[in-house]
């Protein structure tokens, strides 16, 4: 009762400081978890603060682009299942550790709001950030600070900063983990990857190239490497293109569970792997970046949704 009190208080003086009348409003969300509900002419969307988390994007006539598990957790310390996790300092598991949180630890703690901006275009811009402190410490010793800037519009634009505050170089993985909703996986399509080399993961990570596009038969965990193009998301099911262009990503993964790697997952339906892939703007395994002290360095995706010839809307 206190802890529902507490985050009741909390919802609502930052609902006084930054809501915008008719486009922004903190609300509590799921497990009474702060979101951000955006509705303007160009898009509606719902950001949480658990993690900096986008949870829905949908662009004014356009059906649902994010997908979001029914059975994801919405509680302190656990990740959301679907949207855009925020993976940060390492992705998968941690290499010298196998105790530590899967991709990291930001994805699971609360951000803080910096502001909520309605540009001249319509569009609606939401920073969030969180920096080192003793929970982070416990598993890197590095002091950071992450700012994500996330602009709402006709296109969804995802900035990650990354600024070291340190006194040492470090090393880091991130990647916008972005979950797709899908009309079918089996029917879906990913272009723009032709000729790069990718690890499957699902094949202890053994080097491996793509040939024309990609397609959902099996199990689909790919990184591929020194890759800066566009990719498509190709649904002929929704009748639509999701176009992911990247910013300071030199890796791009790949994912779909499919039926096995599904019924594993707790908090993933054993049916929902069917209407979901993740196309995931990164920099991973080969491509990490490194920041020395006082450096930052940004990693951004763009996406943008197009209707395919034969569905027209």
């Amino acid at each position: 009762m206190l802890k529902s009190m507490a985050q009741t208080s909390v919802i609502d003086s930052l609902n006084r400081q930054f809501s915008i009348p008719e486009v922004a409003q903190i609300l509590a969300g799921r497990g009474g978890l702060a979101k951000i509900h955006i509705t303007s002419p160009a898009a509606n969307a719902e950001i949480y603060l658990h993690g900096a988390h986008v949870t829905s994007w949908q662009p004014k006539g356009e059906d649902e682009v994010i997908f979001l598990s029914g059975r994801s957790h919405w509680e302190d310390g656990h990740p959301i299942r679907g949207g855009v996790p925020i993976c940060f300092p390492w992705f998968r598991g941690k290499a010298d550790n196998p105790q530590a949180p899967a991709h990291g630890f930001v994805r699971t703690k609360a951000w803080d709001l910096e502001s909520i901006t309605l540009n001249p275009d319509t569009s609606v811009t939401v920073v969030c950030s969180t920096a080192s402190d003793e929970s982070t410490r416990r598993w890197w010793p590095h002091a950071f600070r992450l700012t994500h800037r996330i602009r709402i519009g006709r296109a969804l634009r995802l900035e990650l900063l990354v600024a070291n505050v340190g006194e040492s170089e470090f090393r880091f993985e991130e990647a916008l983990h972005t979950y797709f909703h899908v009309g079918l996986a089996q029917r879906t399509q990913v272009r723009g990857l032709d000729g790069v080399a990718y690890l499957d993961n699902t094949d202890n990570n053994r080097r491996k190239t793509q040939s024309g596009a990609l397609t959902f038969t099996r199990t689909t965990d790919n990184a591929y490497l020194n890759t800066t193009s566009p990719v498509e998301l190709v649904d002929p099911v929704v009748g639509r293109v999701v176009t992911t262009s990247k910013d300071n990503s030199a890796s791009t993964v790949v994912w779909n569970p499919w039926r096995e790697g599904a019924a594993a997952i707790a908090d993933l339906g054993d049916e929902e792997w069917q209407k979901m892939v993740c196309v995931e703007a990164s920099n991973v395994l080969e491509c990490a970046a490194t920041v020395g002290p006082g450096e930052e360095h940004l990693m951004a995706a763009t996406l943008t949704v197009a209707r395919l010839a034969s569905t027209p809307r």
